[in-house]
């Protein structure tokens, strides 16, 4: 395991500190990279994805963050060279999850398409400002659910994630919301109101 701490530090230095890092390594490693603030985690997983690693990130706290990279060796020399300091990568759309499966008809593939479509919202490259999850869709941001570590990574980069408190209460989750915050039904159609965009699987 590498460690890069670029806590207090502005871009571009996170983001030359995990390269630097990268292109280390003599073989399979895992890089932990700690930051402050959402911007850096967009730009350090942007560069590393780049250079053909594995990314997680997840919220340690507040100004606390954690980037998980996963490399099978070091990164070429010129890998990432175009990453500069990116602005903020989050617009005013707005991801309404309201199951736990995606589309009508068989409900196993519903499960497995609607893990897809979470993962495939982490590699856009313009990320929601907020996703909403209510009635079955509150099952996602609970203990054991499949999509917690993409839902993670998503808070890591500033996507507010939200819980309908209603739902939780009614499968029984409450005290199993692993991922985000609980919200409401009136903060829940304000924020569908106020959006740009509404995306629904």
């Amino acid at each position: 395991m590498v460690t890069v701490n670029a806590m207090g530090d502005n871009c571009p230095i996170p983001v030359i500190k995990t390269k630097k890092a990268m292109q280390a390594l003599t073989g399979p490693e895992t890089i932990e990279v700690l930051v402050d603030n959402e911007i850096a985690v967009q730009n350090v997983t942007k560069m590393a994805s780049s250079a053909g690693g594995a990314v997680s990130s997840e919220k340690l706290g507040d100004a606390q963050f954690k980037i998980t990279i996963q490399m099978e060796g070091a990164a070429a020399q010129d890998a990432a060279e175009d990453v500069v300091c990116a602005p903020d990568a989050r617009d005013n759309t707005v991801v309404v999850v309201s199951s736990d499966r995606m589309g009508i008809g068989n409900d196993e593939l519903g499960k497995v398409l609607m893990k897809g479509f979470i993962f495939a919202v982490t590699q856009l490259d313009t990320l929601p400002k907020t996703m909403l999850f209510y009635n079955g869709g509150a099952t996602l941001t609970a203990e054991g659910s499949d999509s917690l570590e993409d839902l993670k990574s998503l808070e890591a980069q500033g996507v507010e994630i939200m819980t309908c408190g209603t739902c939780l209460d009614y499968y029984g989750l409450k005290d199993k919301l692993a991922v985000g915050s609980v919200t409401n039904m009136y903060s829940i159609v304000e924020t569908m109101a106020k959006a740009g965009k509404i995306i629904r699987p």
